[in-house]
């Protein structure tokens, strides 16, 4: 594939725009695009959306290096000069996500938000981010497959590629970073399906959460790239599956408050004391 969009020498140095790191820039403008329409519909001011998507995209990013580091990290302080040869890859997306999510549990409290209302506005948004981005993933080669003999199988040939993220050359691969992509993609329909007719706070934020662990935990069976593991499981996997129980307690949990709020809400409504109407004259 291209992992970088052009090389060139400027005086004396070598200048090389990272295609991975272009689509990624990308894939942000275009979730903070979504993020600022889906506030917009609710009623939130898009500076608030503006300010918590940057401080996701700080916490993001460090979440996923950290988590990437933690994994291997007797790996990598047995060899230091790793850690700088990874900077360039994308990290653990759950790692991301987790310190994302806590960032933001902060900053929304502190402006006097509900959680749920702001998880609902930024999950579709992060979703089409992870769609898009994934197609730099592909470009780079990090995330790689496994090996398969299906048609659609991919064989990388750049060894730019295979120094920057290993993947193997001259071998047809699973495109797991299609497979992911095409999957966000449904997913993120999905989520602005039920936004549009949601029945209480938090459900768009935590279908995201149940789906995505779905998704992520079945299509980690077409990854090739070594991304640590725990009990049998790749860190993936086994963070899917945490965070999709949890979210589907949580699920069951909102639906029935806010169903128990309605049923007492119409209460409160059918014991008011009605209006006497005015006798006709």
């Amino acid at each position: 594939m291209m992992p970088y969009l052009f090389e060139t020498r400027l005086f004396g140095w070598e200048v090389a725009l990272p295609t991975y790191g272009s689509i990624l820039a990308l894939s942000f403008l275009l979730a903070l695009w979504v993020a600022l329409r889906q506030a917009r519909r609710v009623g939130v001011e898009s500076g608030i959306v503006t300010d918590l998507w940057i401080l996701s995209l700080i916490s993001g990013v460090l979440g996923a290096k950290i988590t990437l580091y933690l994994i291997d990290l007797d790996y990598y302080l047995a060899n230091p000069g790793a850690i700088f040869r990874t900077l360039l890859s994308a990290g653990v997306f759950y790692g991301g996500l987790l310190a994302a999510i806590g960032v933001c549990l902060i900053f929304v409290r502190r402006r006097g938000l509900s959680t749920w209302l702001v998880g609902d506005i930024l999950a579709p948004a992060i979703i089409l981010g992870q769609a898009a981005g994934r197609w730099g993933c592909f470009a780079a080669g990090c995330c790689y497959g496994a090996p398969a003999s299906v048609p659609w199988a991919v064989t990388f040939t750049n060894p730019k590629a295979h120094d920057l993220t290993g993947v193997p050359l001259g071998a047809p691969l699973h495109p797991s970073q299609v497979y992911l992509s095409l999957a966000d993609l449904v997913l993120f329909g999905i989520l602005l399906i039920v936004a549009s007719r949601k029945k209480f706070q938090g459900q768009v934020f935590l279908l995201y959460l149940i789906l995505y662990a779905v998704l992520r935990g079945t299509l980690e069976m077409f990854r090739g790239d070594d991304r640590g593991s725990i009990a049998g499981l790749s860190t993936s996997q086994a963070i899917s599956i945490v965070v999709g129980l949890t979210a589907i307690v949580l699920y069951v949990w909102r639906a029935r408050s806010a169903s128990r709020s309605e049923i007492e809400a119409e209460r409160g409504r059918a014991g008011r004391p009605r209006r006497k109407e005015a006798p006709a004259r």
